[in-house]
């Protein structure tokens, strides 16, 4: 089975150091995070994936030239995109996406099980499965309720339990059939599918999970991978 791996991000959360370096690039621990990503695909028994390029893509590729650090067994297939198309919509970059495949997000670290998450989509019969899990999520603000001008109540600094995308996604191929060419994000997408009535399931895990979009994001990750060294590599 396929696995693509969207790495053309700019990182605008992380600038300005990602006006040099994508964010694939930037180490957890000593290892990059797409190393990592590759490593743990490998390790699930992928051994194709393919990878969607966009901002300083030609850096990526120049570090698994110069290093050799693919995985051994493991072919990786490159593909730039001439402008910027988005987290779905990168996709149409890829061919040969005619059976069932995993994409992933080029920015993220996780223990999920993808084995799991494959056997899940199969049985569910979905178009597209999307791994969620539950995030505990701080609002440092004051938030005010209100009815015709009338404030009905107000919540400092509220702590809400959201379900939120892990970035990770199991694919039919008949869900690319309703991109619409050009670029098109991944939630774009995801209504696309919904409007034309095709199945989209959700597997939940509480798997541990870094997104790795801002600095303290980056710094709890390479905290994690230092607490447990080798943990992501299987």
């Amino acid at each position: 089975m396929k696995a693509v791996v969207l790495a053309g991000g700019l990182g605008m959360r992380l600038q300005p150091y990602t006006t040099i370096v994508p964010k694939p690039l930037f180490p957890v621990g000593e290892v990059p995070i797409i190393e990592v990503i590759l490593r743990r695909l490998r390790a699930h028994g992928f051994e194709t994936v393919d990878v969607c390029l966009g901002h300083l893509g030609e850096l990526i590729q120049a570090y698994f030239a110069e290093t050799s650090k693919i995985p051994d067994g493991l072919q990786v297939h490159w593909h730039r995109e001439r402008e910027p198309l988005g987290t779905a919509g990168a996709l149409s970059t890829v061919g040969g996406l005619d059976a069932t495949f995993l994409a992933m997000n080029g920015d993220i670290l996780t223990t999920l099980d993808l084995g799991a998450l494959l056997e899940f989509h199969v049985a569910a019969q979905a178009a597209l499965t999307v791994a969620m899990r539950r995030e505990h999520v701080d609002i440092g603000l004051g938030v005010i309720e209100a009815v015709d001008g009338r404030v009905t109540a107000y919540r400092e600094k509220p702590a809400l339990d959201l379900t939120v995308s892990m970035g990770v996604y199991v694919y039919e191929p008949r869900a690319l059939e309703h991109l619409p060419g050009g670029p098109c994000q991944f939630p774009e997408l995801v209504q696309r599918l919904l409007d034309a009535g095709e199945h989209v399931a959700a597997y939940e895990s509480d798997a541990e999970w870094f997104d790795i979009g801002t600095f303290e994001d980056h710094e709890r990750a390479a905290r994690f991978v230092d607490r447990h060294p080798g943990i992501l590599d299987a």
